[in-house]
């Protein structure tokens, strides 16, 4: 039975529609939670996909966060074996991190559902699976792209939203992993962030109940492109 570990940085930001889909297919679903586990008695040659998922941290915050120095070199000692590993949000992040390329403020957030404008390069990725299916977006950091990468996806407020390494890394800023039948728990969970921006969480949460039948579909199809390429 192959195994899908994934490093979870808070509860509710957890794989979401990704679980059942690999569950589907046979694969062991577990995780492993950041900043209460140990990172160093994980044996990645033992994990055929390491998922790097989201939180509302920055990736370069180790002064306040000192786990993500650990982090960051467990995800390059991942990219060295140039297996799996998927990034999101925070996740994709860290990833550009530990490749060298720096992660900043946006100076905005971007918060709500919108689709994603494919580059050249993500019209040959798995993104360009995605159609026009809006996804969710949750974030006021940006990654730069790491050194011979290119962007494979942009919003009118984010100019990289996602970058592939050869086949086997894919790193996305969105959340196309969202149950929108749990969006409540977003709601909850970043209230203050949300009353903040002045945001409106009936609006948010007709949104979710709008897109919850392509969401799935629209993840069934990325990752299956995706993983017909695996090394």
């Amino acid at each position: 039975m192959k195994t899908l570990l994934a490093l979870r940085h808070l509860a509710f930001e957890d794989l979401g529609l990704i679980a059942p889909w690999m569950e589907a297919r046979g694969w062991r679903v577990c995780y492993h939670d950041v900043g209460v586990d140990a990172l160093d008695g994980l044996d990645l040659g033992q994990v055929d996909l390491l998922a790097v998922l989201g939180g509302p941290i920055g990736a370069e915050e180790d002064a306040r966060y000192p786990f993500l120095a650990a982090e960051v070199a467990l995800i390059r000692e991942r990219l060295a074996t140039r297996r799996p590993l998927l990034g999101i949000c925070l996740g994709a992040q860290l990833i550009a991190r530990a490749l060298g390329a720096r992660v900043r403020p946006m100076g905005h957030k971007e918060i709500g559902f919108a689709p994603l404008q494919l580059t050249q390069a993500g019209q040959a990725s798995p993104l360009s699976a995605l159609g026009a299916q809006p996804v969710l977006h949750w974030h006021g950091d940006q990654f730069e792209l790491p050194a011979g990468v290119p962007s494979l996806a942009h919003t009118p407020l984010c100019p990289h939203q996602a970058f592939q390494v050869e086949q086997h890394t894919l790193a996305w800023q969105l959340h196309l992993e969202v149950d929108a039948a749990r969006i409540e728990q977003w709601l909850i969970g970043h209230a203050g962030e949300l009353a903040e921006q002045g945001l409106d969480t009936a609006a948010l949460r007709a949104a979710a109940r709008a897109q919850a039948a392509g969401l799935p579909q629209a993840l069934d199809r990325v990752l299956s492109a995706w993983h017909a390429k695996w090394p």
